[in-house]
């Protein structure tokens, strides 16, 4: 059965091919009507546009490339489901390029991947976006880009973020009221601007509430269920261990739940456990996680929608736009009053 071409659909709809280009690339100033019968034809045809044929009928490419360097696969699962979402309301493609962005030639990987693909945008997770090499060599390209909770250089392209310091805040001003100041917290990846902002989020609740924060109650972890695991055995082996962990992501929280079922300690009657993202292990692990809800998969939606509607061409000297997402403080079962 031969292949439906955009001939087919403009004879079906009785209107011009160039009609048909402008329905399907959702270009303004076509009548109702006429946008109606372009797309119920395309739909009665079951018509898909080529994305290279879309490219070389304009300077569009249609392809959105999402550049990652991130432990944590739910994290990195949630933003491409994000970008995809966007990408398929709007006739547009993901094009996904994992890479050590602290690798010798990770810069020189970014101006290759752009310009053989010739995307019509970029998006730039932590801690790529934070990586001045890597914002070098996409400025180089001219291509529009925006940045994902960045920690630094804010006023160097369009951005989305939360407030990661306020959510930290938050989810230690719980603990402390149900009663815990003794109070150990895993840090984030010393190279991702979240995991400084969700401790100093954490260190001024402790010290608003008149707690001072012990550094052996400290650990350094870098966003991964094993640095989880590693950091939480060192916070619970001592018989003097604290009463509660918050963990800077889920992932490192589930390390922590399993390293205090090793010892055999009961959640969250021995030890309240709280962690950051509500992934979704968050809410299946047993007992279910207190946690931050980030909205990765909206900032990662969000990310996309300012690239293809063009909030990212800037003129010279205009300020890069950013959106600011909420957070939710989401309570399950792992925490709970310390005992006695």
């Amino acid at each position: 059965m031969p292949s439906v071409t955009i001939h087919d659909v403009a004879e079906r709809a009785g209107v011009s091919i160039k009609t048909v280009s402008r329905v399907l690339n959702k270009e303004p100033n076509v009548k109702p009507e006429t946008r109606d019968r372009v797309l119920a034809a395309a739909e009665a045809l079951r018509y898909r546009p080529s994305v290279s044929a879309r490219s070389l009928a304009g300077s569009r490419s249609y392809l959105i490339a999402l550049f990652y360097d991130n432990p944590s696969p739910a994290y990195v699962s949630d933003v491409q489901r994000g970008v995809v979402t966007t990408c398929r309301e709007t006739g547009y493609h993901l094009v996904v390029e994992p890479f050590d962005s602290a690798g010798a030639d990770a810069a020189d990987l970014v101006r290759a991947t752009i310009a053989t693909l010739r995307p019509d945008g970029v998006i730039l997770t932590p801690p790529v976006c934070d990586r001045r090499q890597i914002l070098d060599a996409v400025d180089e390209t001219r291509a529009p880009y925006v940045r994902i909770a960045p920690d630094g250089l804010i006023d160097r392209a369009p951005y989305v973020w939360m407030d990661d310091k306020q959510a930290a805040y938050e989810m230690t001003g719980h603990l402390l009221k149900l009663g815990h100041r003794d109070i150990g917290f895993i840090m984030g990846h010393p190279e991702h601007g979240a995991g400084h902002l969700r401790f100093e989020g954490f260190a001024q609740a402790m010290q608003d509430q008149g707690c001072p924060v012990r550094p052996e109650r400290v650990k350094q972890g870098y966003f991964s269920f094993r640095s989880g695991f590693d950091c939480a055995e060192e916070l619970l082996a001592p018989k003097d261990r604290p009463t509660a962990i918050f963990a800077s992501n889920d992932d490192m929280a589930l390390g922590v739940l399993a390293v205090a079922h090793r010892h055999g300690l009961t959640v969250p009657t021995d030890l309240s456990v709280a962690g950051f993202d509500d992934t979704p292990a968050a809410s299946t692990v047993s007992p279910q996680l207190t946690t931050v809800r980030q909205p990765i998969l909206e900032m990662a939606q969000a990310a996309a929608e300012m690239l293809i509607a063009g909030e990212c061409e800037l003129q010279p000297g205009e300020k890069p736009p950013s959106r600011l997402l909420p957070f939710d403080i989401i309570l399950r079962e792992s925490t709970a009053p310390p005992r006695g």
